[in-house]
């Protein structure tokens, strides 16, 4: 028999919940398959086998937490496939008293047969894991009445946790309990009010307690501008075509406020560095943290050596880096070592805002929404421009005033006159 432990992931990564087994009990796995898939602080990681064999037991349902160098399943090397189980099991007479009518009620009907590793349900044919299938029965309720979130169609836990029933037809009222009860199906009554309690992911368990933290250590302050952004917009307009059909990448927004941040940094330093213990560590590298929301939450991926790259080069990492972060595939080396971030809440529409910086990180630039307003151009002259507040969050143990509204003038007057970008970049 060989152990499915947990590995070393990283070193600040010591434990994990998992959050599916893509191999179940009887499945046919080879060395390198993947085996589950582990929800850390930070990302999803999917965890391999380093045995061939046959999955004989799983130890930890999904949802339980588990941490580096534990056992989560055993593999039978010397099985060939779901059949080898029964070649394997204990005579009758082995099997304690105790437990032969245990016995008896588990061995499953001779006549079913497992589809992709999932055991259908007998009743109604529905794909559920057994961590679902387990707490479904604990809770009398019909899976087939839950609808999963899966795109493929599978009941996971948390489709059972966030189920809740149709409303029965009126009946005789019953008599009422002396304390408000419990509903078992993931809503709960208080005072006669509907409510549902949902568990925190561990990664949004983990931001909120990051956010938390760095409240309570740095001294955050945020300062505020606007910027007229008709020259990028009219530069966008006129070379978007030959940009796209040359590099194979649109011409956004967000190359322009990466290059006007390294230049931003270089001018005031500080703003590009991290407080350790009673030294400041001032980085001569340009690692820009680009915020992108997901599910299950925001992520920050890092756009290295952004000083080094052109515009399109910017382009392409930071629509690879959304990507992988949608679709739950960024490893720890994307997340790490950032110097500086970025976050556009324009995206979702927002006018204004205060972002929170990104410990260890001592500034967090804020991108807003563009919006037509009217602007003096000079004593006489009032006209519609597009405008854009941005924000400058910072911290105030090592970052003055004079150098976060400089930093942010900089930056402003860098997006007004494109060109200025295009010779300091």
């Amino acid at each position: 028999m060989a152990k499915i432990v947990i590995p070393q992931l990283a070193e600040s990564i010591t434990e994990g919940t998992i959050a599916q087994w893509i191999k179940h009990p009887g499945d046919v796995v080879s060395t390198g398959d993947y085996i589950l898939e582990l929800e850390t602080d930070k990302v999803n990681v999917e965890i391999t086998s380093e045995f061939s064999g046959v999955l004989k037991e799983i130890l930890k349902d999904e949802g339980d937490t588990v941490v580096v160098g534990e056992t989560v399943a055993v593999i039978d090397e010397a099985g060939n496939g779901p059949a080898a189980q029964v070649t394997e099991a204990p005579d009758a007479e082995e099997i304690p008293a105790a437990k032969k009518e245990t016995a008896t009620e588990e061995k499953p009907a001779a006549n079913e047969a497992p589809t992709a590793g999932v055991k259908p349900d007998s009743t109604n044919n529905v794909i559920a894991s057994p961590a679902a299938r387990k707490l479904a029965r604990e809770r009398g309720i019909d899976l087939q009445k839950v609808v999963p979130q899966d795109p493929l169609g599978r009941v996971r836990q948390q489709d059972v946790l966030n189920y809740m029933p149709e409303p029965r037809p009126a009946a005789s009222p019953e008599p009422a309990p002396a304390q408000p009860a419990v509903q078992q199906t993931g809503a709960i009554e208080q005072s006669g009010k509907p409510v549902e309690r949902r568990k925190m992911s561990r990664r949004r368990a983990t931001i909120a307690k990051n956010l938390v933290e760095v409240q309570h250590t740095a001294a955050i302050l945020t300062t505020f501008n606007e910027v007229d952004m008709t020259a990028v917009m009219n530069l966008r307009k006129k070379r978007k075509d030959a940009f796209l059909k040359e590099h194979d990448v649109k011409l956004g927004f967000m190359s322009f406020f990466t290059k006007a941040v390294v230049s931003a940094l270089k001018t005031y330093p500080l703003l590009n560095a991290e407080i350790q213990g009673n030294e400041l560590v001032i980085k001569k590298f340009y690692d820009i943290g680009v915020a992108v929301s997901t599910e299950e939450g925001l992520v920050v991926p890092v756009v290295r050596d952004a000083d080094r790259l052109n515009f399109a080069e910017i382009e392409k990492e930071i629509a690879s880096l959304a990507l992988k972060a949608k679709e739950s595939k960024l490893a720890l080396s994307d997340l790490q070592g950032g110097t500086f971030t970025i976050t556009n809440g324009g995206t979702f529409g927002s006018l204004f805002s205060t972002p929170i910086l990104n410990a260890p990180q001592v500034g967090i630039l804020g991108m807003h929404s563009i919006q037509n307003r009217p602007v003096a151009v000079d004593n006489e002259t009032i006209e519609i421009r597009p405008m854009m507040y941005i924000a400058l969050s910072y911290d105030h143990r090592i970052v003055d005033g004079r150098e976060a509204v400089g930093f942010l003038v900089k930056i402003k007057q860098l997006l007004e006159d494109p060109e200025k970008l295009l010779l300091e970049s």
